[in-house]
């Protein structure tokens, strides 16, 4: 019955195709027939236990040995089952003891219990009290290449026939460890590319939200000018400047200008990530390294590899945690969190902050060495603020986007408007401007003509007075948020009462205050002041 049990085996481990299901599928099996009390299998992997490894003394080299990844079998007198991996045959040096010999001569053994022969078994002990008196180890053969060893251990003597089909089942097993190790590197590949798609389709909506690098400006020509001979090379770049002034767009536009535009550029908010995760999220993991890994993850890094990464905000990453990334920044390797294999990539890196680096580093929360790595090039993008003649043309770009994104016709741009845009001084920069427009558009409802909200034109008139005056002014008390509400409820309720307590039409509230009338009732619910009622 043996060649038909092999067989049916042979049929069921074909028809999976995840490694670790092939691997026990194998042993199972074989240790399911009747008198074979032990299966188990290894295979060709780097060396990792060389340190604590029980023939550390006997290993020619200790680049590869041979890994136990499958054992099963039934011990007498009730004993549990022999599933473990980790005993004292759980690593064997190439070419030492009788599975490393398969494994490097690639041909199969057979031994039976003879007397006082020397070849029998190391743990005669185990032997005589399991009954075992044969053993029976196969190469796994592929192509050409030893991928492991597979090795029976019997309770009654085999025959040459039946060590024969066991030859016969190993080539079956080494084909269908071969499949399944082809579909795990084609799934892994494949969740990269899945990957890779999702982080360029984030990149690519956030991008779409700021559109391309829009101005004519002194200050910007200057940050073009930097572009241009430090795009072409692989050298780190820092870009510096205020939040919102378009600082991912600039590291997008070196890397399509760069020899690395081919490949993928995988943005990280170093911000976002829990200090927990940072390694994980950085370098991946492997299924089980901690809660939650419940596959293997690839990091940022291997995302990049041959392409570049940007670090948003890296002055946020804790001092503690600094030295792992300049690691992989000076060496180029890294290992997965929970895997001791070093793995090797080819990145550029492009960094970006709002902080001072500079004084970051005097006052010891960022690592000199680090911050010298990280700005071979510096380049600072200058705030909207210094560049108010590129107003006119982003707001339009703006008002384009937000209309084709609303569904609606693009309303104009006046004079007066841009002249109140150009005024005010954006704290927010260019983010806060795109909002800005945006909220126009979605108030002007199909309008002709833009309704930008009124209170930032008179803010803006209150600061282009205030910086117009000739004298030297004090400098101004800082107020309160808490200050700062009270006063706009005041100012509230005293245009209502000169209203009358009408909120819309011609002189109403709103129209004293220039406000829209639905913006007015929203800051009214805001603020908890209730709605006037109708006069009687």
């Amino acid at each position: 019955m043996l060649p038909e049990a092999l067989q049916s085996i042979a049929l069921a481990v074909a028809q999976v195709r995840a490694l670790d299901e092939v691997l026990d599928a194998v042993v199972r099996g074989l240790a399911a027939q009747p008198e074979w009390a032990l299966a188990r299998l290894w295979l060709i992997r780097p060396g990792d236990l060389c340190a604590s490894c029980p023939m550390r003394a006997e290993c020619p080299d200790t680049s590869r040995c041979l890994h136990l990844v499958a054992s099963a079998g039934t011990p007498r007198h009730g004993r549990k089952p022999w599933t473990r991996l980790d005993g004292r045959f759980r690593r064997f040096p190439l070419g030492v003891r009788k599975v490393g010999r398969i494994a490097t001569t690639g041909q199969g053994m057979l031994l039976q219990r003879v007397g006082g022969d020397s070849e029998w078994l190391v743990d005669r002990a185990w032997a005589e009290r399991e009954g075992i008196r044969a053993f029976a180890g196969q190469p796994l053969v592929f192509r050409g290449e030893v991928l492991g060893v597979l090795a029976v251990f019997s309770r009654r003597e085999l025959g040459t026939r039946e060590f024969s089909w066991l030859r016969t089942f190993a080539d079956h097993a080494a084909v269908a460890i071969a499949n399944a190790r082809a579909f795990e590197e084609l799934a892994r590949l494949r969740e990269r590319l899945e990957q890779e798609r999702d982080y360029l389709r984030e990149e690519v909506r956030d991008a779409l939200s700021f559109g391309e690098i829009i101005g004519r400006s002194a200050p910007l020509q200057r940050v073009f000018q930097q572009l241009e001979p430090v795009a072409a090379t692989n050298a780190s770049v820092l870009i510096l400047g205020e939040s919102g002034v378009g600082k991912e767009l600039v590291a997008r536009a070196l890397h399509e200008r760069g020899p690395r535009r081919g490949r993928p550029l995988i943005r990280v908010n170093c911000a976002s990530i829990p200090r927990e995760l940072f390694e994980s999220e950085f370098f991946g993991h492997v299924k089980g390294a901690f809660t939650g890994a419940l596959k293997d993850r690839a990091g940022r890094f291997q995302l990049a590899d041959g392409g570049t990464l940007f670090l948003d905000e890296v002055g946020e990453i804790p001092l503690e945690l600094q030295g792992k990334l300049l690691r992989v920044l000076q060496e180029g390797t890294f290992e997965r969190v929970g895997e001791d294999e070093t793995r090797r990539v080819d990145v550029r890196v492009i960094a970006a902050t709002n902080r001072d680096l500079e004084r970051e580093v005097h006052e010891g929360r960022f690592r000199r060495d680090l911050y010298y790595r990280l700005s071979v090039f510096p380049i600072e993008v200058p705030p909207l603020r210094e560049r108010t003649e590129d107003i006119p043309l982003l707001a339009a770009h703006f008002v384009r986007m937000a209309s084709a994104r609303l569904g609606r016709p693009a309303p104009a741009l006046g004079a007066a408007q841009l002249e109140a845009l150009q005024r005010y001084d954006w704290p927010g920069n260019v983010r806060e401007l795109e909002n800005v427009i945006e909220r126009a558009v979605i108030l002007s409802r199909g309008a002709e003509t833009l309704r930008l909200d009124l209170a930032l034109p008179e803010q803006a008139r209150r600061s282009h007075a205030s910086s117009t005056r000739t004298e030297r002014q004090p400098t101004p008390t800082v107020v309160t948020d808490t200050e700062l509400r009270r006063r706009e409820r005041e100012n509230l309720q005293a245009a209502l009462e000169a209203a009358g307590g009408r909120v819309y039409g011609p002189g109403g509230a709103a129209s004293l205050l220039g406000l829209p009338p639905t913006t007015l009732a929203s800051r009214m619910k805001a603020l908890g002041i209730p709605k006037p009622r109708s006069p009687a």
